[in-house]
């Protein structure tokens, strides 16, 4: 075993949150080590969308606040990764299309005029089966991220940084003493940090001493090569199915959300009928070239929010469980984590996600 090694803080975790969280600590002075057990950015960042939906329908009223906040963030968000990291990131603000199979407010709709407006925008959806099948369409001013440009980005900049990067070194527990943080041992070395945050999305549970209540929500999900590259411009989500169009002429279609345990296996026939959902909506899209499918595992909780705040520890902090929104939350969960970490009063009011929502009790030591 190595001679310790000390830190200000350990983040425990390399996908886009924890990343995040970092860099913004780094900003603060503090020396900071990332410590991921695979590969860093390759679990539920790697896998997700990246719609930045902050749409009342489709948010908790819980969660409004903070996701409206944090998509507001995302311009200076990428810029900011984009020049530290000199890499470029597919950030698109073309919008949303959002089909509902359900009446709404009408206060909510477009009042240029549904259908023609639909029609205008994306000549290439199949009006015969939209118009047949959903009772409401509406336009949203949302922007849209490559996940996988955007977190290659954060890892890039977090060591452009300084801040340090340990892969492949599995955290075996957290060490207490007197009912404080004492230390981090893994299965390469041990630490003496100062502070330590669970960062690990649906493995976050499995970190010692508390069983935070998080499991993982499988996704599944493919992409293809349009056969022209803007024939469709706009994000598409309808209830069955969402199309998400990137810049280099790929389209995401997806996704499922499967309680599956850690399986990320991809099952031909679900894979398929994303795809026949994706041909109902745009014909065209069977003369797309199948490019890739994989299955990802977001963070889920007992009550679909965020936990992000300190557990009964002093020094243990917790910001984990996005589900669907690590993308859309992550400039905002580093901004404010960040800020309790470091003794500041948070800018939003997270008292929603507290850890202390649940009963954290300390389980018996197992390796995550």
């Amino acid at each position: 075993m190595e001679t310790v090694r000390t830190y200000d803080t350990i983040v425990i975790g390399a996908g886009i949150i924890g990343l995040s969280l970092a860099i913004e600590l780094h900003k603060r002075g503090l020396k900071v080590l990332v410590v991921e057990k695979g590969e860093p950015g390759r679990e539920s960042s790697w896998a997700a969308g990246g719609m930045l939906v902050d749409f009342p329908l489709e948010t908790t009223p819980e969660l409004q606040e903070f996701a409206t906040a944090s998509a507001g963030m995302y311009p200076e968000f990428v810029d900011e990764l984009q020049d530290e990291s000199s890499l470029k990131i597919d950030l698109r603000s073309q919008g949303t299309l959002l089909f509902l199979d359900v009446p709404v407010d009408p206060q909510i709709l477009d009042d240029r005029g549904w259908e023609a407006r639909w029609r205008e925008l994306e000549p290439a959806l199949k009006a015969s089966n939209v118009g047949a099948k959903y009772k409401v369409g509406i336009y949203l001013k949302e922007r849209s991220v490559d996940p996988r440009h955007l977190t290659e980005a954060a890892i890039a900049a977090a060591r452009h940084r300084g801040v340090d990067l340990s892969s492949g070194n599995e955290v075996l527990r957290i060490e207490t003493t007197n009912g404080k943080v004492s230390g981090v041992r893994t299965s390469k070395t041990q630490f003496a940090p100062g502070m330590v945050v669970n960062c690990a999305g649906a493995w976050s549970g499995q970190i010692e001493p508390y069983e935070v209540p998080t499991r993982p929500v499988k996704g599944q999900m493919l992409s293809v090569i349009m056969p022209e590259k803007e024939l469709i411009r706009h994000v598409v989500r309808t209830p069955e199915v969402y199309l998400i169009p990137r810049s280099d002429g790929r389209m995401l279609i997806g996704a499922t959300a499967e309680e599956a345990g850690f399986d990320k296996r991809t099952v031909p026939e679900t894979i398929q009928k994303l795809r026949q959902a994706a041909l109902d909506l745009v014909p065209k899209l069977a003369d797309a070239r199948f490019f890739e499918a994989w299955a990802g595992l977001r963070p889920g909780t007992p009550d679909r929010l965020p936990i992000l705040g300190p557990t009964p520890t002093s020094g243990y902090f917790v910001a984990t469980g996005h589900f669907r929104d690590g993308i859309l939350l992550a400039p905002a969960t580093a901004k404010i984590m960040a800020q309790i970490m470091t003794g500041q009063q948070p800018d939003i009011a997270i008292s929603n996600f507290s850890p202390a929502r649940f009963a954290l009790d300390a389980s018996p030591a197992k390796a995550v």
